[in-house]
Parts: C-alpha cells; structure tokens; sequence
C-alpha cells in the first residue's frame, strides 16, 4: 500500500518541485545528479512536444507494433547484435531471417544466398556497393569505378559515391518522367559500371523503376555489370501484392538488394538488411574475422555496435503473421492508399504525380491557377497534427513541387476520412476562402 508521504513524494519530484520551475543544464553536464522521476518527466515532457507519430505521413518507417513485441524488444535492449560469441541464440535468429529474407525475395535453389542486419537501408546499400566495387576490381576493372543510377534515389547513394571514391552517374528526373529505363541506362554504363542502381519504390513519387528491362539490357553488353535494387520502401510490399512482377533475384543481374525491414517489414527503426544473390557475390576481403570477444565472429559491416531488436522482432513479425498475415496488411494498406487516392482526386485541386503502383505513397501537386503553393499547405495542416511534406523534385523536375503521403499499417480508414476533411478546411484557409476562426465543421 501507498501512503500518502509516498504520494506526497512522488509529486515533489516532478512537478511541485524546483526542476519544474528552474532552467536546466542544455549545454553542459549538469554539476549533480537529480531525482529519477525529475529527469523522466523533464525528458518526456520535451519529446511530448514532438509531433504525434500516427500522423505522421511523410515517414516510411514503422510506428506501431504489438505489446508482446514491446515486450521483446525491452529484453534484448542490453543485447550487442555483433557481439555472435556472447548471444549465439540472437545470432541464430539473425541468419534464420536472412534465409527467410533469401527466400521471400526469390533466391535460385543453385544459389546460396547471403546477408546481414544492418542500420537502416543507408548502410545497406553502402554495403551492396562496397560488394560490387570490390568484385569490380576482382574482374580486372581499372580507371575510376562508377554507379548509374536515378536522379530520385535515397542521399546514401551520394555518400557512398563520396566515402568510397566513385563517380556518380545519375538520370536526372523530367516532368512526368520519374522511371528508370533501359535505355536512359545504356546511355550511361561501360566496363567501370560497379552496379546500375534501380529502385522499387523511390521516396519522391513512390514509382518502381523497369528492373526486368534493365536486367535484359545489361545481359546483351560484352562486359558484367550487375543491378543492386534498392527495395527499402517496395521489398516488402511486391512480394504480397504483386507477387507476379519479377524485380529480385529472378532476373540474372540482381545481385544485391537492401531492404528496410523497419519500414514494410513492420518492425519499429531502425533495422535494415543487405541480401546477395549468392555467398560468391560478397568477396572475403570485406569480411572481417574477430576473435577478442571470443570465439570467431566472422562480420561484414560499417559497424561493430548494434542493436538486436530489430533482428529479434522480425523474426517475431514472420513468426506471428506467417505469408498469408503479411498478405492481409498489405491488402489492408492498399485499400487504404487507393481510398486516399480516390479522396484527393474529388477533391479537385490536386493533380497526381508519378504513375500509380503498388507502392502506397502517393504524391499531388496543385493544379495550375491555384491561389496558393504546397508549402504553405504543408504549413496549414500541420496545424491540425498531420505531417506532410512539401519538397520540389529533383534536377530537371525543380519546377514540380509536390506534397507526398505514405499509408502505414497504423493509418486507418476513419483517419484518411479526417485527414481529408482537415485537408479541405486547410485548402479554404489557404486560397481565402474560410478566415481564421471559422468553423471547420456545422455546429449543432
């Protein structure tokens, strides 16, 4: 039982007390310590100022996940994922998802796929590329190894070609042309070609560039050059709803593909994994044999601390929903996003941008004549808690400014109907029509 000195208590140290009234340390350590409860509350009272995840459409990533997947996550929080000696079973469970993964992204029965958990899908790709520019070289490569690939990809394309020394060729974008095609590749690839990048699913417009085109194209030149897909928002998508469409390791050049388990994979952030087509693809210089932690931990990363929760929950995830329960969210989803579709065009004043896919990201630009601009829009229903971005596209597409939404597993029916409706309010506000302090809905 709690008596009222431990209630009394409990109150003094969060809010009736001098933390609560007084500054506190931004820059520096503070000189002492303070009560456990003080610091909790300070610290969660700031993230509580962020903005709510749920309405959050301009995140990929995952923002719910089942208590008992809570759970799991609290018990291998002490758990360093590199740390194979120390934790074998957490290892255990690492290789079994990247065989799961091989699997679902169709490896050959001949081959014998490879991977590993990574931070996201930045290092992935880093990987991928670190992969293919040393088999480059294996091959007898010379001069200076470059990347072909879109104007639409990820930042981390960029840094790779920066961090590791190659030159960046990319397809810029052209208004109403977001797609990476054969022909725009062939343009660019020769025998220093390290890997053309193609993307299932790119951030701007959510569009899926021509993999099995680009696949056939690369088979027809005189020298190798292999495909690395960059499925980190599609990877986990097409296998479900369009299981048909050949992207991954059925076509012969795919060699690598980094997916974002954090993002569909349905596992919170921040968990991505690289996949090689075969174990041959990844050459054993870039595997590093450790022993001082004991036994030998062979490990092919950017860094040697990880966490393991990411491991440990998609492995929960394939577990609890099994083919047939990934199938049902994703159909889910894409009820969902196709509904949002359905809304933003009755609304009348946007265009869509990018060709519809799969994918559950869709992207509107203004139609022309409107008394208003996407960033002020973004601005507006911000107001309401939604956020929704407001970029331009890249080189050769500036002029094209979009707002760009992604539907989630957490992003229901009822909350598209709200979003439309503050998105309508936001739409009168902002060309006029409704001042501030107008009633956004009849008052009964």
């Amino acid at each position: 039982m709690r008596n009222l000195r431990d209630v009394g208590d409990e109150l003094q140290l969060s809010y009736a007390a001098r933390y609560s009234t007084d500054g506190i340390p931004k820059f520096e350590v503070p000189a002492g310590p303070m009560p456990a409860r003080a610091a909790y509350q300070l610290v969660s009272d700031e993230l509580a100022l962020d903005g709510n995840p749920k309405q959050n459409l301009a995140s990929f990533v995952t923002t719910w996940m089942e208590p008992e997947a809570d759970q799991l996550a609290k018990e291998v929080l002490d758990k360093n994922l590199v740390d194979k000696d120390e934790y074998p079973r957490t290892e255990v469970i690492h290789r079994r998802v990247c065989a799961m993964l091989g699997s679902l992204l169709n490896a050959p029965a001949d081959c014998t796929p490879v991977g590993t958990a990574t931070v996201g899908s930045s290092e992935a790709i880093m990987l991928g590329l670190v992969a293919h520019r040393a088999a480059w070289r294996k091959r007898g490569g010379k001069g200076t190894p470059n990347i072909v690939c879109s104007g639409l990809v990820h930042t981390c394309w960029e840094k790779a070609a920066v961090y590791f020394d190659m030159e960046l060729r990319q397809v810029p974008p052209e208004p109403g042309r977001y797609v990476l095609d054969a022909e725009r590749v062939k343009a660019l690839v020769d025998e220093n070609t390290v890997a053309v990048g193609a993307i299932l699913g790119n951030t701007f417009t959510g569009e899926v560039d021509d993999v099995a085109g680009i696949d056939e194209m690369l088979r027809s030149l005189p020298y190798e050059v292999p495909i690395h897909v960059d499925a980190a928002s599609g990877g986990f998508v097409a296998p479900f709803l369009v299981p048909e469409l050949a992207w991954d390791f059925r076509l012969e050049r795919v060699k690598s593909i980094n997916i974002s388990n954090h993002k569909f994979g349905l596992v919170y952030p921040g968990m991505g994994t690289v996949l090689f087509r075969d174990e041959s693809d990844v050459d054993d210089s870039l595997v590093f044999h450790i022993t001082y932690l004991g036994g030998d931990a062979p490990t092919f990363s950017l860094n040697f601390s990880q966490a393991s929760q990411g491991v440990v929950l998609q492995y929960y995830n394939f577990l609890r929903l099994g083919r047939s329960g990934y199938g049902e969210v994703m159909a889910a989803i894409d009820a969902n996003a196709k509904a949002l579709r359905a809304e933003l065009r009755n609304l009348d004043a946007f265009e869509m941008i990018g060709e519809e896919t799969f994918m559950p990201v869709i992207a509107v630009a203004l139609k022309d004549g409107a008394k208003r601009d996407v960033f002020e829009l973004s601005a507006r229903i911000r107001e309401t808690g939604w956020i929704v971005p407001a970029y331009r596209l890249p080189a050769n597409a500036q002029d094209v400014a979009v707002l760009r939404m992604v539907v989630r597993e957490s992003i229901s029916r009822d909350m598209i109907d709200q979003l439309i409706e503050d998105l309508r309010h936001a739409l009168g506000r902002a060309s006029g029509a409704l001042e501030p302090g107008q009633p956004r809905r009849p008052i009964c």
